[in-house]
């Protein structure tokens, strides 16, 4: 008997592998509310064993599956004559996960993709929810459902959204922002961090295009896992944040305000710049996030921060005035970014964009008071829409004046004599931004 019960409990022992670890991580997108990102890096870090082959596969049927969502819901659901909506998440996960694989990743075969979600669906769910799910996804394999991956992911767009995308930067570019661009690639970019040598597989790392500071990595694992992360020799920092905080062109000896710093990763940066003789004060709404600034900030050895939650809509939580320039990375819809963070695509309304312009509006005019006559303000958001950039800083006129950018490290990027700038994948190699420079009048 006990034999049995030993063999019984190794039979229910199965190996966790990309698939399952996807399906995860679409139900907690799905179904808690989670991000993309958070999600996998947590079900990632739960599984060591994973080879990088396994990780990577991991990513893509995450990201993929997130990204193509609409469009392979609206292939399962013609098979399926009630619909999905009474359907277990974990189970339509399962199932989203598996269409993703049937209709837009050729090298894994059809009958592969069913077996493995089925199986998963019998464990976790029984037999009948499975036998449905077979159901589903064995008509989907044998029906001839001609599906590109750029088709699939502009489809899995709010119409809304998309027209508002294509009519400010333009088919391609718009493309590029969502992910339906196959040439392209997610890289992990990160910051490199002072003048010693790095370590050779950062040495070797692709450099990047828009930020001179910049390396890209491809492929999984943990970046806070290899050699130079905990002796401070680079920040994981997306090239065009990098290019955000190099825009304020920060000097040595500066006092410097980094009005929404979040997790910091564009304060440290700020930081390397003013040096040991500068000052930047960072502030933000969210405790837990100016508490991993501190530890950031230790990590890198950086002794000139100071940081203070401020709620800017209401007041600026005793921060001191006259500084040298002033940084507003405001919140905005984060469209730039679907590339990264596809769920944003699903949570955003039609009307968050003028909603959230009104916000970094505010959150700019209480802001910008901190500089000194004269001082320098640069506004950013990760953003491509008109009305959260080049209308917003319209309205601003009445208390700044445009002003060329002054940042040296990005002479390459920027035209001369600019006040303002995109961002865009085709063109820089970024995700989506607005940046623009100003001057407090004196």
């Amino acid at each position: 008997m006990g034999r049995d019960r030993r063999s019984a409990a190794r039979a229910h022992r199965v190996k966790t592998d990309a698939r399952s670890i996807a399906a995860r991580v679409v139900t907690r997108v799905e179904r808690d509310g989670a991000f993309a990102a958070a999600a996998l890096d947590a079900e990632l870090a739960r599984h060591p064993e994973l080879d990088p082959r396994d990780r990577a596969l991991a990513t893509e049927l995450s990201y993929g599956t997130l990204r193509c969502r609409a469009a392979l819901l609206t292939r399962l659901s013609r098979f399926a004559p009630r619909g999905l909506g009474k359907t277990h998440p974990a189970a339509v996960a399962h199932m989203l996960v598996a269409a993703y694989q049937i209709l837009l990743l050729d090298r894994v075969p059809a009958h592969a993709a069913v077996n493995a979600a089925v199986g998963a669906i019998t464990r976790e769910q029984g037999k009948r929810v499975a036998g449905f799910a077979n159901a589903v996804l064995r008509k989907v394999a044998s029906a001839p459902l001609e599906l590109s991956r750029g088709q699939a992911v502009v489809e899995s767009v709010p119409p809304w959204l998309w027209e508002r995308l294509t009519a400010a930067v333009g088919d391609d570019e718009a493309r590029a922002l969502v992910g339906a661009d196959p040439g392209r690639g997610v890289k992990v970019g990160v910051r490199v961090v002072g003048d010693a040598p790095l370590p050779a597989w950062l040495e070797e790392a692709e450099p990047g295009r828009a930020s001179p500071r910049a390396r890209l990595l491809t492929g999984g694992g943990d970046l806070r896992l290899r050699e130079g992360f905990a002796e401070g020799r680079f920040v994981i920092q997306e090239e065009g944040a990098q290019v955000v905080g190099l825009a304020l062109g920060a000097r040595p000896g500066e006092r410097v305000l980094d009005a929404c710093a979040g997790r910091g990763q564009k304060t440290t940066l700020l930081a390397e710049q003013v040096g040991a003789a500068g000052e930047v004060w960072a502030t933000d709404l969210y405790p837990e996030k100016l508490a991993a600034l501190d530890s950031e900030s230790a990590r890198l050895g950086l002794s000139a921060v100071h940081t203070a939650g401020v709620d800017w809509t209401v007041g600026s939580g005793g921060v001191p005035e006259a500084f040298d320039r002033v940084l507003v990375d405001a919140p905005c819809t984060g469209v730039g970014t679907l590339e990264r963070r596809p769920e944003i695509a699903h949570r955003l309304r039609a009307e968050d964009p003028a909603r959230l312009a009104k916000l970094a509006e505010q959150i700019l005019r209480r802001a910008l008071r901190h500089a000194k006559p004269g001082g320098r303000v640069v506004f950013a958001v990760c953003s491509v829409l008109p009305e959260e950039g080049p209308a917003l800083c319209k309205r601003v006129s009445d208390v700044l004046e445009a002003a060329p950018f002054d940042a040296p490290e990005l002479a390459h990027l920027l035209t001369p004599g600019a006040t303002s700038s995109f961002l865009l994948p085709h063109r820089h190699g970024t995700e989506g931004y607005f940046v623009a420079s100003f001057r407090r009048p004196a």
